[in-house]
């Protein structure tokens, strides 16, 4: 029976799965971009410099990173339901001992469980949509499911920064946790990790010479590495730029005050949602993956030099372009369903964990890294006992940002194209 067409209750319950895990995803993304809403009060809290600041950003992508792969043979093995639950419990833990953290230490060590229970969420996803779902909706599904997420990313921008101004960061990150709490707990009740007519529950075992030989048949199928490459370049920039220094660039790079910065990055996020939903069901509806992935990554790659170049542009174009910017970057989700058509089928978690490791490693390398170049430019500058960095000090450092776009927009001509469709079997692997 087609996973498109399943009996009433089967039909239901996929639905419920997928809205648990999505609403757990929202969390996710919220997290992963709220240093960004917040990086005024969080300099202040800790007295932080720019380096220093990015590396609380990017431990997030850190342990996010390095769980990728783990994330991917947890969820083929013991399944997504065992996954997401104690995902829920980390995260709420990090969130509420991040939000009480009276030290740079401390809030380093929430941000570390943040990232740990955060990162297991969007494998999770991939592996709920991929069982449950027929694959020539995956590209489509993932979209809509990518849309609803990242209302997190935007509540992370505008919404998150009035709330810090008026309640406080520390009791917003208190309440987020307390609401992960509820969607583990929602995650075990709700989330099964197969149809009941697909073979019976995951057995909960693990067979380390079939996990690592999947792994290397991953890695090993040079198929797999132009995805891994476009997502490095277009979500690495994508986490680097949007998950901590589109307010500070805005504000003391652009001039602009905090409100409209942070409105500029909720538009950014808004683009971006848009993004996922559109190019995916566009991928499906021409059964295209290649042509989509190269037009939107050689136009995000094209609005950079705007950036650069401290041009001054007016309200109207410069949200314009923040819009554009998170709509392009959005194909770099089309990777994900690039390496599960070219793996096969039973390591879809491994294969999407694969490619998405290299884009969130790219994010914590270059937040820190940006902060780093940015220091070295600053000209010693105090406003109020902090750091003030010029205009000139954030170009410096976005140009990192930059680099990784166009690397990942090259690598874009070296996907294989699929046609929307599983082509392991035809190469004969």
């Amino acid at each position: 029976m087609s996973r498109s067409r399943l009996p009433p209750e089967p039909e239901r319950r996929r639905w419920v799965a997928l809205a648990v895990v999505v609403a757990a995803y929202v969390l996710s993304f919220f997290h992963r971009f709220a240093p960004a809403g917040i990086a005024p009060d969080l300099a202040a809290s800790f007295q932080t410099t720019a380096a220093t600041l990015g590396i609380l950003a990017a431990t997030f992508f850190y342990v996010y990173t390095i769980m990728q792969v783990p994330t991917g043979i947890l969820v083929d093995t013991l399944g997504p339901r065992r996954v997401l639950f104690a995902g829920g419990l980390c995260l709420a833990g990090g969130s509420v001992l991040f939000g009480m953290a009276q030290s740079f230490d401390a809030a380093l060590v929430g941000r570390t469980l943040i990232g740990l229970g955060a990162s297991v969420t969007f494998i999770a996803m991939l592996k709920v949509i991929a069982v449950w779902f027929d694959e020539r909706h995956f590209a489509t599904v993932v979209g809509a499911s990518m849309l609803i997420g990242n209302l997190g990313s935007v509540l992370a921008g505008a919404p998150l920064s009035w709330l810090a101004q008026t309640a406080g960061w520390r009791d917003v990150f208190v309440g987020v946790g307390l609401l992960s709490l509820a969607l583990g707990v929602l995650a075990w009740l709700f989330v099964r990790d197969r149809p009941a007519g697909a073979g019976g529950a995951v057995p909960p075992t693990f067979d380390r010479t079939v996990i690592l030989a999947g792994i290397l048949r991953v890695v090993r199928n040079r198929a797999t590495w132009p995805a891994a490459c476009v997502n490095a370049g277009l979500s690495g920039s994508f986490f680097a730029f949007g998950g901590l220094w589109v307010t500070p660039f805005l504000t003391q790079g652009m001039g602009m005050t905090r409100a409209v910065a942070t409105a500029h990055l909720s538009l950014y996020f808004a683009g971006f949602a848009l993004g996922c939903l559109l190019i995916g069901a566009l991928s499906d509806r021409l059964r295209r993956r290649k042509p989509v992935i190269l037009a939107s990554a050689l136009v995000y790659g094209a609005t950079w030099p705007v950036w650069l170049a401290g041009v001054a542009l007016p309200p109207a174009a410069s949200y314009a372009l923040f819009a554009l910017m998170g709509l392009v970057t959005a194909s770099f989700t089309l990777t994900w369903a690039c390496a599960k058509e070219v793996n096969p089928p039973q390591l879809s978690g491994m294969s999407t964990a694969v490619v998405n490791t290299c884009g969130f490693l790219t994010g914590a390398l270059l937040q820190p890294a940006v902060g780093w170049i940015i220091d070295r430019h600053w000209d010693g500058a105090l406003v109020d006992g902090l750091r003030a960095y010029a205009p000139d000090d954030f170009r410096a450092g976005l140009w990192l940002i930059a680099v990784a776009a166009w690397l990942g927009a090259l690598a874009a001509f070296f996907i294989r194209e699929t046609h929307c469709r599983n082509v392991w079997q035809e190469d004969g692997r």
